[in-house]
C-alpha cells in the first residue's frame, strides 16, 4: 500500500475531462490487493471519513475529484486475470487500462464489443458510468457484457454477483446475504426512459441485480474484479467518412442506413466540420454534414457490401468524390484521427476562451430526434453561442458543445441547457445516455426524476454504505443522505 500526502505529488487526482475546479483530499491510497481496501474501507467507515475512487481521469463529469477525505487510487489493480478463449470471457481487476486489454485480446483474434470511447479508461471507471462508444450502435453500452461483479462494499462485506441469479422488483425489498448477517434494499419505483440512458441507478422491474452496480458511479461500493463478455475480432472492417450538403440528407441517409447491420453511425454538423478545416483543408467547403460509419464483413461480401452503400450514399446525395473510404488497419487509424481532431481543436478553442465548454450528453427515441435536432438548432441560433454538434446518431444521441467566451455567455449556456433538458425529458429522453452524472448534473438528474425519486436513490445508497462515505456527491447532493 502506498500513501501520498504531498500536495505537489496527489493534485493530478484532482482534475478529470470535466474541468471541475477545487477538488481536495488529505491523502491518495494507492493499494495493491483486496486485504489493503479491506482495511481502508473499514477505518474510513469508522472515522466517517469520505471516499472517492479514483480511475483514470478520463471521466467528464467530475465524479472522480474529491472534495474531502481520502483518494483510492485504482492503478495498481490492474491484473488481467483471465482470457477464457473457449468460453469468450475475461476476468481483470478494475484499473486495467482499456487500451492494455485490447492489445491483449488482439493476440488471441478477440476484442472487447461495447469498445468504449476512451482508451485510456480504466475498466472499474466504464463499469461505473455504463460507459459505450461509437460501436454502441451495433453492441450497446457496458451493461450488456458484464457477467459477473465481485464488489466490496464500505462495511468490508463482499458479495459475488453473476448474472442470473438474482432478480429484483422495483419498489420491492431485497434481501442480500452476507458472511454474518442479511441486509434489505428498497429498489426505487421511478421509470427510466426506454433508451440508451446512463442517468442515476439502474432500475428496472425483473433487473437483474448485477444491473444496480453497472453504472453506480463509485456510491455503492469497490469493484474488485469483474467478468467480462468477450466476442471474435471481425475478419475485416471498412470505413466511410461520408460528406453531405445538406443536414437533412444527412439525416435521411442516417435513417435508411439504420437498416443496415453497421457498427457504428456517428454525425458533425458544419460547425465540427469548420473547425476540423484547419487541420483538413480537403474537406469540402460545401459540406454540412458528415456521417461516419463503420461495417464489419467477411471478404467474399466486401464487393457487394460497398455496391449497396454506395447506392444509398447517392440515393441521398452524398458528396462521394470528396468523400473517404478506408478497408485497412493503416487506412482506419488516419480517419480515427480525423474523428478524435475534433475534441482536441475543440479543447483548444476552451483553453483560448479561458471559460469551460458546456457540453451535453442528451439521447431521445428515434421517433423524436428531428424534434430534438431541430430544438437545438433554434435555441443555439438565438443564443450567438459558438458551438458544435456531434455524436452517436445512429443511437439519437448527440453532443451539444457550447463555448462561451464570457461568464456571460457561460450562465446563458447553462441554461441553455436546462432548455435542451426540459425538452429532452418532455419526449421521453435522457439527461444523460454514456457519461452519468457525477457532481455537475444534479439539477438535471432533478427535473428528469424529481427530488423525491432522488431521494429513493439515497436510501438505497444508505442501506449499502450506511456510513455514507463512498463517492459523495455522486448522482444526488450529498445533503439527501442526512
Amino acid at each position: 500500500m502506498i500513501i501520498k500526502r504531498d500536495i505537489d505529488i496527489i493534485k493530478g487526482y484532482f482534475e478529470d475531462y470535466s474541468g471541475l475546479l477545487g477538488g481536495y483530499a488529505d491523502r491518495v491510497i494507492v493499494p495493491e490487493d483486496e486485504k489493503e481496501i479491506m482495511e481502508i474501507l473499514l477505518e474510513a467507515s469508522a472515522k466517517n471519513t469520505p471516499v472517492t475512487i479514483s480511475g483514470g481521469g478520463t471521466g467528464v463529469t467530475g465524479a472522480r475529484i474529491p472534495f474531502g477525505g481520502w483518494v483510492i487510487a485504482t492503478e495498481n489493480l490492474n491484473k488481467i486475470i483471465d482470457i477464457n478463449e473457449k468460453n469468450f470471457t475475461a476476468t481483470l481487476q478494475p484499473g486495467v487500462r482499456l487500451s492494455d486489454l485490447d492489445t491483449q485480446l488482439s493476440k488471441k483474434g478477440l476484442t472487447y464489443l461495447p469498445d468504449p470511447t476512451e482508451p485510456n479508461a480504466f475498466l472499474g471507471g466504464t463499469i461505473s458510468t455504463n460507459a459505450s462508444g461509437a460501436k454502441g450502435f451495433k453492441y450497446g453500452p457496458t451493461r450488456n457484457y458484464i457477467k459477473r461483479l465481485r464488489m466490496l462494499l464500505a462495511t468490508g462485506d463482499i458479495i459475488d454477483i453473476k448474472r442470473g441469479d438474482y432478480f429484483l422488483k422495483k419498489g420491492g425489498l431485497f434481501p442480500i446475504k452476507l458472511k454474518d448477517r442479511e441486509i434489505k434494499i428498497r429498489i426505487p419505483d421511478y421509470s427510466m426512459p426506454q433508451i440508451k440512458t446512463a442517468a442515476g441507478y439502474y432500475v428496472k422491474d425483473g433487473m437483474d441485480l448485477v444491473d444496480l452496480f453497472i453504472g453506480h458511479e463509485g456510491t455503492l461500493g469497490f469493484i474488485l474484479e469483474a467478468e467480462i463478455a468477450l466476442g471474435r475480432k471481425p475478419e475485416e472492417i471498412m470505413s466511410f467518412f461520408s460528406f453531405f450538403a445538406s443536414e437533412d440528407d444527412a439525416i435521411n441517409f442516417v435513417d435508411d442506413a439504420k437498416k443496415f447491420n453497421a457498427m457504428s453511425l456517428e454525425y458533425m454538423d458544419s460547425h465540427s466540420l469548420s473547425l476540423l478545416r484547419v487541420k483538413y483543408p480537403n474537406i469540402p467547403l460545401s459540406a454540412k454534414g458528415l456521417i461516419y460509419f463503420e461495417q464489419d464483413y467477411k471478404k467474399e461480401s466486401e464487393s457487394s457490401l460497398i455496391d449497396s452503400w454506395t447506392k444509398l450514399l447517392e440515393k441521398h446525395n452524398a458528396l462521394l468524390e470528396d468523400s473517404y473510404f478506408a478497408d485497412s488497419d493503416k487506412e482506419r487509424v488516419k480517419l480515427k484521427e480525423l474523428r478524435h481532431a475534433l475534441p482536441d481543436s475543440v479543447n483548444e478553442i476552451v483553453k483560448k476562451n479561458k471559460m469551460p465548454k458546456v457540453g451535453t450528453d442528451i439521447a431521445v427515441p428515434d421517433n423524436r430526434f428531428k424534434e430534438m435536432l431541430d430544438f437545438y438548432h433554434d435555441k443555439l441560433k438565438s443564443s450567438n453561442i459558438y458551438y458544435v454538434i456531434f455524436g452517436h446518431i445512429g443511437e439519437s444521441h448527440m453532443h451539444v458543445n457550447m463555448l462561451p467566451k464570457t461568464e456571460e455567455e457561460f450562465k446563458k449556456s447553462r441554461d441553455t441547457y436546462a432548455e435542451f433538458v426540459k425538452k429532452a425529458i418532455s419526449l421521453g429522453g435522457t439527461v444523460s445516455a454514456e457519461h452519468g452524472i457525477g457532481k455537475l448534473k444534479h439539477r438535471f438528474l432533478e427535473i428528469m426524476y424529481g427530488k423525491d425519486n432522488l431521494k429513493q436513490m439515497a436510501l438505497l445508497k444508505k442501506s449499502l454504505d450506511p456510513s455514507c462515505i463512498l463517492g459523495l456527491d455522486n448522482i444526488f447532493p450529498k445533503e439527501l443522505l442526512r
